[in-house]
Parts: structure tokens; sequence; C-alpha cells
């Protein structure tokens, strides 16, 4: 057995990365922008780097969000100015961080018979392609119906209470739990789920993972044992208003 790990894609043109400008020079310009989503590793105390699902291994050089308190493991999406590629040593690219808008980041969880309510099941709205693995997380952007009180419930499950098929994939169930609390206020959510704890023997072929979706019913959707990039425009959505734990 072995854990789960995924195989990292190089883009050289990436719509959910932009640039301003561009010098001639070895670096890059103050003016270029880019976009990523990406997992803050923590190195010791107040010193952390990111691993981008585009950038490769990101060094913050410098920043302006010198506030930022990390957590290892946390998903973000992270605005940046790239400043040296291949540097310093054993780095992708080094960075002058602008922002850090952190993603909602869970664990796998066990469903059994006696939490399955807990979990609830009620139709997810996931346009085609807003879910993806990449960077070892299962990653998920959705359409939240928001609520006036309590806070949806996300998550990304073994369900224990039924025998999977033996096709090769490793099944799982992405449930929501709304509580009954929405108001038809629309707004986008997210959310990154750590594939870290899955096993896989060499027979293992990739994951399913089974939704209740709002316009096709219970559907499954296959992912092989790689990483598939961003979909368009993601890093620029808004989620600031999302209520979901």
């Amino acid at each position: 057995m072995k854990k789960l790990t995924f195989l990292l894609l190089a883009f050289l043109a990436v719509m959910g990365v932009t640039f301003q400008s561009c010098d001639d020079g070895d670096g890059y310009s103050l003016g270029d922008v880019a976009v990523d989503w990406a997992t803050v590793n923590v190195k010791g105390a107040h010193v952390y780097d990111f691993t981008g699902d585009r950038w490769g291994k990101i060094w913050p050089a410098t920043t302006d969000y010198f506030w930022y308190s990390p957590i290892d493991g946390q998903r973000v999406i992270l605005y940046f100015n790239p400043l040296y590629d291949n540097y310093p040593e054993g780095y992708d690219c080094s960075v002058k961080v602008l922002n850090i808008k952190e993603i909602l980041t869970k664990p796998i969880e066990e469903l059994t018979a006696e939490n399955e309510e807990e979990f609830g099941n009620d139709p997810v709205d996931i346009f085609e392609g807003n879910m993806w693995i990449n960077g070892g997380y299962l990653n998920i952007v959705f359409n939240q119906n928001m609520p006036s009180k309590v806070k949806h419930l996300v998550s990304l499950v073994k369900n224990t209470t039924i025998t999977p098929e033996q096709d090769g994939y490793i099944h799982l169930e992405y449930r929501y739990n709304t509580y009954g609390d929405t108001t038809g206020y629309w707004r986008n959510g997210a959310v990154s789920f750590s594939l870290g704890s899955l096993e896989i023997t060499s027979e293992t072929k990739g994951i399913k993972v089974k939704i209740n979706s709002a316009k096709n019913g219970e559907k499954e959707i296959t992912f092989d044992l790689k990483d598939t990039p961003s979909p368009t425009g993601m890093s620029r959505m808004d989620f600031s208003q999302m209520e979901i734990k």
C-alpha cells in the first residue's frame, strides 16, 4: 500500500493566470500579476511557502500580506508578483505576495449509519467541470443558496453503509446539508478536500465521486490518478460571501 499521490502538470499558458506586463531581463516586472490555487506549507515559526497547482513550489520572498497566519495544508487562492524563476534553489519561482484568500479545507470523513443524517444529502448545484483534482486535493466550486442563520455543511465521505462496486476505483461521496435553511440568494462557494489519507494499490485506477446533482440527480464523476487543470476563471471568482463549514 502507498499513499495516494498525484502528478503535477505544467502548463505554459493558463487562462486563470494573467500578466499585465513583462520585461526583457532575467526576472519579471513588478507590474506582473499572477493568480494560482495553492497549498500552504509551514516550515517553522512564521516561515512558510506555497505549492501552486500551476506554478509549482513558490517561495514568498516578500509580502504585502504580513499579518497572515499560515496553517499547514491550508488551500488558498494566491495573488502574487512573480520575481524570479528557479530561485532560490529548490523552488520553481520566488514571488511578492499580494493577497491570500483562504479556501475551506477539509479531510475525508467516514459516513456511518449513526452519523449519516448529519452529513445530509441535499442537491448540489455544480457546473460541469467545476470539480477537479490538483495538488493532492479534490477541489469543488459550486453555487450556494445562501442560509439566513446556519452555515451549510459540505463533506467528502467514505460511505461505510454500502459495499462499493469492485471496479478498481476508490468510491467517495460528496454530501451537502443545508439544514433546511436557504434564502434564494445565490453566491459562489468553494471547498478543497485533502486526498492524502487515501491508500491505493497498483490495481487502483482512480476515484469516483457520487453527487446528488440538483440538475441530474445522483451521478458519479470519475477521476483518473492524475492532476487536472483548474477550470478557466476559478481563480478570479469571489468566494467571500459563502457560508459553509
